[in-house]
């Protein structure tokens, strides 16, 4: 059932979201916390990470890459508190993508983010190809993930996002969950809608990779942060236009040690302030948008 392919989705004519207020957009802002969970040598990998970083292109090396291992250390040391600045003098909520290992070896972060009213979900316990691991490691990570989550900020993730999936792992979630005794609301392990949608009795809130400062580090991606702003500007404005008959929702994803260098974070506060000078517009974080999903759109054994 998870892994059948769906070409049509809800067709020419969604459902009306009802977003509070009658908004004509919702807007969810993800930031990925992964910051010590990629590939490295210290975590006992094969090979070093050459994924999302300042000079893509590179090939794994055996030994651990100092340069890279930096690299993401700017996230978690300095590019996570200049978002969240910025998140906090507006007073707007995000969901945070937070990799187990890289809460393991620096909560700091995180707690911060759960005090300050951000939803903390899990981008799985590590930042890697889970294609290439075996389905029993898979289970094995799933529980490893929630625990570290659990064991930051009090309370499990209700949210989950792998990010680099195997064809098993939307199953393996939903299973451990269940076996757990814990509710999971939600994940994001798609890029297909515009509006969340259930699969069976689960549900799925789509992801996105093109309104994402990844872009900066794939090809074709951002060469500037001007045209990152543009890009994320021209989404929201097609978007609160349709919304005038036909509301959806517009996702912008984040990274600690891309976006939150000074250069390309001007450019996300320049889009911030230009969604904030618009009324009807309801910016969520991704546990506030299914709990609204659930209750505008029950499954029939929840009436």
């Amino acid at each position: 059932m998870f892994n059948t392919r769906d070409l049509r989705g809800y067709g020419q004519y969604g459902p009306q979201p009802n977003w509070p207020n009658g908004a004509r957009i919702a807007i969810s802002f993800v930031l990925n916390y992964e910051e010590g969970g990629e590939n490295t040598p210290s975590n006992g990998d094969p090979g070093t990470e050459v994924f999302l970083n300042e000079t893509p292109g590179g090939q794994p090396k055996k030994d651990r890459d100092m340069n890279m291992e930096t690299q993401y250390e700017y996230g978690s040391r300095v590019g996570v508190w200049r978002i969240m600045r910025m998140f906090e003098k507006r007073g707007w909520k995000f969901t945070c993508y937070a990799v187990g290992r890289a809460v393991e070896l620096n909560p700091e972060p995180v707690k911060a983010m759960f005090e300050q009213g951000h939803e903390i979900a899990s981008h799985n316990y590590r930042w890697i190809d889970y294609a290439a691991l075996s389905e029993q490691q898979e289970r094995e990570h799933i529980h490893l993930g929630i625990n570290a989550i659990k064991d930051a900020i009090g309370k499990p993730p209700v949210g989950w996002y792998t990010g680099r999936i195997s064809p098993r792992s939307r199953q393996i979630a939903v299973e451990e969950f269940k076996k757990l005794g814990l509710p999971l609301l939600y994940d994001s392990d798609a890029y297909n809608d515009e509006l969340p949608y259930y699969v069976g009795d689960h549900l799925v809130i789509p992801y996105t990779l093109d309104a994402n400062d990844m872009k900066f580090s794939v090809a074709p991606g951002f060469s500037s942060p001007d045209a990152f702003f543009q890009y994320l500007k021209n989404t929201f404005d097609v978007l609160y236009e349709e919304g005038a008959t036909r509301p959806k929702f517009m996702n912008v994803g984040l990274h600690c040690r891309l976006v939150g260098k000074p250069g390309r974070a001007a450019a996300l506060d320049q889009f911030m302030n230009y969604v904030s000078g618009f009324k009807d517009v309801w910016v969520c974080t991704r546990e506030e948008m299914a709990n609204h999903w659930r209750r505008e759109f029950p499954l029939e054994e929840e009436l």
